[in-house]
């Protein structure tokens, strides 16, 4: 399958930069939810938001082992994301592989791939012969290539695939927690949107390693997903820096003074979060 999104986005008069605006991921006031959305074309055209629900069951058991290994730790991330792009426009430099959201906020960028809304599939970025698009920001989709190749995971080693909103979701959430990116970012052009992942001093200088931020975190991954709650506790408290120790129902986390204990039931399904 051909899919040519990419070189048409990329593509203007002076062959250097096309902007849309911004597809946002925020917080929502009072509401931790990253998948609501909003849409806007132009400033005449402001599409209302959009609640999409991340609860998403059909995950095969190697993506939900993904999302147990780094959902959370890139759900910690986007929070920082959210609040420092917030509802900025963006843009692309394809020449410097940078993602604009204004003067102050110009990021390296690393392009996964492409969701295409008429056919409803997605494209790896290394797939895409038809794109123009320079090596070094192909390292993240080359890397998450090889992943699946060593790992079997069908959707990671496949060109092309039939894919819905949520499959730009956990490739982003994937990505991110395993290149450990700054976050990643949907850029949406109406026809489709772009997936990728970025680094920034800004964001992660921003980032608050706040103990309590991991309560609101994790009761939204795993009411977000279905995935093993123990695993997913003990990937998560390590990537934020946390000592794990594990017992039968039980994982203590302990970086300094700050302590976290996730108690679980035989089906290892958390029961008490408290530290």
């Amino acid at each position: 399958m051909n899919q040519n999104n990419l070189s048409g986005v990329y593509v203007t008069e002076d062959n250097i930069r096309l902007g849309y605006d911004a597809f946002v991921t925020q917080l929502m006031p009072g509401k931790m939810n990253f998948l609501r959305k909003f849409f806007a074309r132009s400033a005449r055209e402001r599409n209302p938001g959009k609640m999409v629900s991340m609860k998403y069951p059909h995950f095969n058991k190697p993506e939900q082992q993904l999302i147990e290994r780094f959902g959370g730790i890139a759900f910690d991330k986007q929070i920082d994301v959210a609040q420092i792009i917030g509802e900025n426009r963006w843009s692309l430099d394809m020449i410097n592989c940078e993602i604009n959201f204004g003067d102050d906020l110009v990021f390296p960028f690393q392009i996964l791939g492409s969701f295409s809304r008429s056919s409803q599939s997605w494209l790896w970025a290394w797939a895409n012969i038809e794109a123009d698009m320079a090596n070094d920001s192909l390292q993240h989709a080359f890397k998450l290539k090889k992943y699946g190749d060593d790992n079997g995971i069908e959707f990671l080693k496949a060109g092309n695939f039939k894919a819905s909103n949520m499959d730009l979701h956990l490739i982003g959430l994937t990505a991110s927690g395993m290149m450990n990116a700054s976050g990643y970012y949907i850029a949406d052009y109406g026809k489709g949107a772009i997936v990728f992942t970025f680094k920034s001093d800004v964001i992660d200088k921003a980032a608050k390693n706040q103990h309590e931020r991991i309560f609101t975190v994790f009761n939204q991954l795993i009411s977000d997903f279905d995935v093993d709650h123990k695993a997913a506790l003990k990937f998560y408290l390590e990537a934020k820096g946390y000592k794990t120790s594990v017992e039968k129902y039980k994982i203590k986390g302990l970086m300094g003074s700050n302590k976290i204990i996730g108690e679980f039931d035989k089906d290892n399904t958390l029961t008490k979060l408290s530290g």
